[in-house]
């Protein structure tokens, strides 16, 4: 992978979790407004990083791979 391509990569990771994020906080509204339990807690807002793998050292390791 190219050092374009990683910066593309992590870039689409990032867009992905964000995503995901966003609905994770529109269903905990949802729900809050009807006064249920939420759905997410705080736990499930930290592990997108690790599922989309965009945490720090990640992100490094793919730089490094890139330049070889």
């Amino acid at each position: 992978m190219t050092e374009n391509e990683s910066v593309a990569y992590v870039f689409s990771q990032s867009v992905c979790a964000l995503i995901e994020l966003e609905g994770m906080k529109a269903e905990n509204k949802d729900r809050e407004s009807r006064q249920e339990s939420l759905a997410y807690t705080e736990d499930n807002f930290l592990e997108l990083e690790r599922k989309f793998c965009i945490g720090y050292n990640d992100i490094i390791k793919v730089f490094k791979d890139a330049r070889g």
